[in-house]
């Protein structure tokens, strides 16, 4: 794979596995948005005051293009984590409802549902989903089984966080459509990642960061609501959007609640197009499919290493980009830290269900030597740490 690594800001002396928790943001794609940043600053009122509606409007069209949805059903949010308490605070939940999710879901999403439904009386479900996996139709039958007469709402992530596993959400949503039970979609590491098309995804609510595998600044990510369900939504924050002026509506309530919460800093949402456009001058299609190749390859050898079976097969669809590899039983705090302090390795380590795993991203800049220095790290430290 021909690197971008020069591309981008990361620190040259570190092996970046990593780019799964934030992100990294190109050079071109950072100074757009710096760039957003001065044109704010040299006339603020004018920005905010009387550019703001239509710049967001232009950004979101350029999203929705990308994504395969209208501009007027996606609304910029600061992250995932915000899109999720939209939602779930938007629900009129009952006691005895029912959300029905995985076991492989991220934790401070996971903490929202509990939050609410703490307070409503609602019960919220980890379906199992066992690993390895071995095909669609087993991962949407483990799943189905969770599905009662309380069910109300399915909640899921498209690519899970601590086990990077793509779900079927294509196949779920369709059955949950017929079942009438309301969906909602956790694509914080979707888009970028995978090509993303939200109308064949078919989920009644989506949302995404644009920070991670998009390239974004960080500070930009999505909430897609169909438009039919639009009127259930509610602001976290009540502001001037409650009650626009006709000098200031942007002509859809769903946008009105949700894009102006008070001052605040829009380049990052801004510069989403720059970063759209960056991935397309560098054939991104072929960006990714070299990595996922690096990316097999690392969870091949790892397995080799540890003489652990993969966890799931290699050959399919149920990762891209990011993966894990299981470990054996091993202090992990000690391992992360050596890997980072003697090795320069940033990696995390996840403990999942009393299993351990390595989460591995390959990105546009990882080379072969990051690979291969993560790898020999491993040989070294496991050993050491093992129990």
């Amino acid at each position: 794979m021909s690197s971008l690594k020069n591309q981008f800001l990361l620190d040259s002396q570190i092996h970046f596995l990593n780019h799964g928790s934030f992100g990294a943001t190109p050079k071109p794609v950072f100074e757009a948005c710096q760039d957003w940043q001065l044109r704010l600053e040299r006339q603020p009122v004018l920005f905010l005051g009387r550019e703001w509606n239509e710049l967001m409007k232009e950004s979101r069209t350029v999203l929705g293009t990308y994504l395969n949805a209208d501009a007027d059903d996606l609304v910029y949010i600061p992250n995932a984590t915000h899109g999720v308490n939209v939602i779930a605070r938007s629900l009129d939940l009952e006691s005895g409802d029912e959300i029905l999710t995985t076991d492989h879901e991220y934790g401070a999403c996971d903490y929202t549902w509990d939050f609410i439904c703490g307070k409503r009386d609602a019960k919220y479900i980890h379906q199992p989903i066992s690993l390895p996996v071995i095909s669609e139709d087993e991962i949407v039958e483990q799943f189905w089984r969770g599905v009662t007469a309380r069910t109300k709402v399915i909640y899921l992530s498209h690519i899970s966080s601590p086990t990077a596993l793509r779900f079927p959400v294509e196949k779920i949503c369709h059955r949950a459509r017929t079942a009438g039970i309301l969906t909602i979609v956790d694509a914080a590491h979707s888009p970028g990642q995978i090509p993303v098309d939200l109308q064949e995804l078919g989920a009644d609510v989506i949302f995404g960061n644009c920070h991670k595998w998009m390239l974004s600044p960080k500070g930009a990510a999505f909430l897609f609501v169909r438009r039919e369900l639009q009127p259930l939504v509610e602001p976290l924050i009540v502001s001037w959007g409650f009650k626009p002026t006709p000098e200031t509506t942007t002509g859809s309530r769903f946008i009105d609640l949700l894009q102006w919460t008070g001052t605040k800093d829009p380049a990052a949402a801004l510069t989403v197009p720059a970063a759209i456009r960056f991935m397309q001058e560098n054939d991104w299609d072929a960006v990714r499919r070299d990595c996922r190749t690096q990316l097999r390859q690392a969870l091949e050898r790892i397995c080799a290493l540890s003489g652990l079976p993969p966890l799931y097969p290699l050959d399919s669809d149920f990762y891209s980009q990011m993966g894990i590899a299981p470990l054996p039983q091993s202090d992990l705090a000690i391992l992360k830290r050596r890997l980072y302090d003697e090795y320069r390795v940033e990696v995390p380590m996840i403990q999942w269900q009393n299993r351990q795993f390595i989460r591995i991203s390959v990105q546009a800049y990882n080379t072969q030597d990051d690979i291969d220095a993560l790898l020999t790290a491993l040989k070294m430290l496991l050993p050491l740490v093992a129990g």
